[in-house]
């Protein structure tokens, strides 16, 4: 299998052979929902909290007498069956995270690396310049490179210039390699990579 090699006004400059095992993998789109949705419950600070009514402040006096008034008998205020009362099994501080297993998120990433490679959304530079100082310079690089929608630069080490020069594009994502993952990659329609970039994910996929 092969991918088109690009400069940065999209002429194609050769071809790059790439592993059938990441780049052309079966796709599993069961598999790709399930660790989405981990990605998303692990983002999820779970800090929602409601009162219980011993915790709702008040209520510690009896409305009325428990009999000879005709009413329902009461005993405080604050019971959630009243205005201003406690909330019953409402939500309190937890913890969404849970994890899928490991060779099961590599089978996710090579299944959308393999969507991405069959729908031709994967623009492989010959270089990316590290030197990008101002954010039209950018803008511009996506405009040779006919991308409308959303960019993602995937880079194998920090680059601050090019994180820096990206930030205002709402079609533009920097992500290191290190943190390579199904929803980035989902959610973006076009993938930027370089020779090498390729050849270090196959080598941490393989």
């Amino acid at each position: 299998m092969e991918l088109n090699i690009v400069n940065t006004k999209n002429k194609k400059i050769g071809s790059l052979k790439v592993s059938e095992d990441v780049f052309g993998a079966d796709i599993n789109e069961h598999l790709l929902h399930e660790v989405v949705v981990m990605q998303l419950a692990n983002k999820r600070r779970g800090t929602a909290s409601t009162k219980i009514r011993d915790e709702v402040r008040g209520g510690g006096k009896k409305p009325w007498s428990q009999k000879g008034t005709g009413r329902a008998r009461a005993g405080s205020s604050r019971s959630p069956i009243w205005r201003g009362g406690g909330i019953t099994f409402g939500p309190k501080p937890r913890d969404y995270s849970y994890k899928v297993p490991k060779k099961a998120r590599k089978t996710a990433l090579r299944s959308i690396l393999s969507l991405k490679a069959k729908n031709n959304d994967i623009v492989v530079l010959d270089k990316l310049e590290s030197k990008f100082s101002k954010t039209k310079e950018v803008a511009l690089l996506l405009k040779d490179l006919e991308i409308l929608n959303r960019a993602l630069f995937l880079i194998e080490q920090e680059n601050k210039n090019l994180q820096l020069a990206a930030r205002n594009l709402p079609n533009a994502h920097v992500l290191n390699l290190a943190g390579l993952n199904v929803y980035d990659l989902l959610h973006s329609s076009k993938l930027i990579l370089t020779q090498s970039t390729v050849s270090k994910i196959e080598e941490r996929l393989q």
